[in-house]
């Protein structure tokens, strides 16, 4: 049995394209690609990675267009090497030239692999700060409140005071019933 080329691809969310990856790898010479839009945080959460493992067999060459597109920490590249290593299998990383054939190789994919966090840790620190700093400017984060606070006054005195039932309540303001008893309780604190 010859060895396969065997490509993975993957974007973070469904509004990103696999379009220019897949040409990649295509072009590269894979024979079997496997592709998802998930978030890349572990590996264990991303079904065509597991499988794309699985399917590899001794001597075959595993190619990414880059390191991050596999793993985003370096806990996750380790593991994902050490079974490549058990199996004897190859990786290719297009973009950044590695090849874990020769040990320059190797050294170059753990070292990208730990920037690759280093990177993804700050990015994580920023958007944070950013968070904070919405927020202490009164930025709101979150769906919009189905009802304003009038709205909810309303809804108390339609219930106390004319006996409207949460279901015809909930009809009246275009609401489900779990919006009106939100509705009921946060009301005195408007």
């Amino acid at each position: 049995m010859s060895a396969a080329i065997v490509g993975y691809a993957r974007v973070s969310s469904t509004g990103q394209s696999l379009d220019v990856q897949l040409d990649k790898l295509k072009g590269y010479g894979c024979t079997k690609i496997f592709s998802e839009k998930r978030s890349g945080r572990q590996a264990d959460s991303r079904p065509a990675l597991q499988e794309c493992l699985s399917f590899l067999r001794e001597g075959d060459e595993l190619v990414i267009t880059k390191l991050d597109r596999m793993a985003r920490s370096v806990l996750d590249l380790a593991k994902i090497a050490d079974q490549l290593r058990k199996k004897d299998v190859t990786l290719k990383v297009v973009d950044q030239a590695i090849n874990t054939s020769s040990p320059e190789g190797k050294l170059m994919f753990s070292l990208l692999g730990a920037f690759a966090e280093f990177e993804n840790d700050i990015r994580s620190e920023r958007q944070a700060d950013g968070i904070a700093k919405a927020k202490q400017k009164g930025v709101a984060f979150g769906r919009k409140r189905a009802l304003t606070a009038e709205q909810c006054k309303r809804i108390k005195t339609l219930r106390e005071e004319e006996n409207f039932s949460v279901h015809q309540l909930a009809e009246r303001f275009h609401v489900g019933s779990a919006t009106i008893y939100r509705a009921l309780q946060l009301a005195p604190n408007f």
